[in-house]
């Protein structure tokens, strides 16, 4: 027997056995939610599907509050794990996914979006996240698209370098210098952190302005790489910067010792 998918959207033809999530548009966004069980997570797997060639895109996560977003705008919100927030995606990058529909699966615990994409679906430039391929169940050795444009720009290096390093997190440790760090563990990693730290500082102190480029870069390359070991995105960290933002230092400090 095959699996069966419910739709959000209205259809034409209703089978009798089977229940509509969304009957004749009447039904609300708060309706709709509560055909969906978010007891087993608070978070439902999203799978999104271009509905002009029927390729998959990316699998996303999607909560309450992002799938109340996207069943209103029509726009693809989902919950980012690493950003721990609410994201529209193709906020930075304005490659937006214009909802057609949205199906649940018959356990009621994963949704299917199908979707006209703007521009690319993954962040890499590639069309589709699935671009890896496997040669086989047993081989490592992996076949990867090229992607079809240059992200760099639209998500900014830093972002771009955090995933870079998450890509090359699974590499030879023999060959990649980012894969040795996190082969060796927690321990070398922050042994690093604060040897680029020292080196920094001493750019400071000896005012001169190359080094103290040089230095203050590997820095944040290995605040990245310390980032990635527990997968929060630099997101986090503009979030956090944000907050401040318009707190005096000693109040945020007071703050934080209360």
């Amino acid at each position: 027997m095959k699996p069966t998918t419910q739709s959000l959207q209205p259809t034409t033809n209703t089978p009798q056995d089977s229940k509509e999530l969304s009957q004749a548009n009447s039904a609300s966004p708060s309706q709709i939610l509560h055909t969906i069980d978010w007891e087993k997570s608070p978070l439902i797997p999203t799978i999104v599907q271009s509905i002009d060639d029927q390729s998959v895109l990316m699998l996303a996560y999607s909560n309450q509050e992002s799938l109340s977003l996207s069943l209103t705008s029509k726009m693809a919100h989902y919950f980012s794990r690493s950003k721990q927030r609410i994201w529209k995606k193709g906020e930075q990058s304005g490659h937006y996914q214009h909802i057609e529909s949205i199906k649940l699966d018959c356990d009621r615990d994963t949704l299917l979006f199908m979707v006209r994409q703007v521009g690319v679906a993954c962040h890499t430039g590639a069309k589709s996240c699935f671009f890896t391929t496997l040669d086989s169940l047993d081989s490592t050795n992996l076949q990867e698209q090229a992607p079809l444009i240059d992200t760099t720009k639209l998500y900014g290096i830093v972002d771009s370098l955090y995933h870079t390093i998450l890509q090359k997190r699974g590499d030879n440790p023999k060959t990649s210098y980012t894969a040795s760090l996190y082969a060796k563990g927690i321990n070398t990693i922050c042994k690093k952190i604060i040897e680029e730290a020292g080196e920094f500082t001493f750019a400071l102190k000896d005012t001169k302005e190359e080094e103290i480029i040089y230095e203050c870069s590997d820095l944040i390359y290995h605040t990245l790489v310390g980032l990635g070991l527990y997968g929060i995105s630099p997101d986090r960290i503009y979030q956090e910067l944000q907050r401040r933002e318009g707190i005096s230092g000693i109040e945020e400090k007071n703050s934080r010792q209360s």
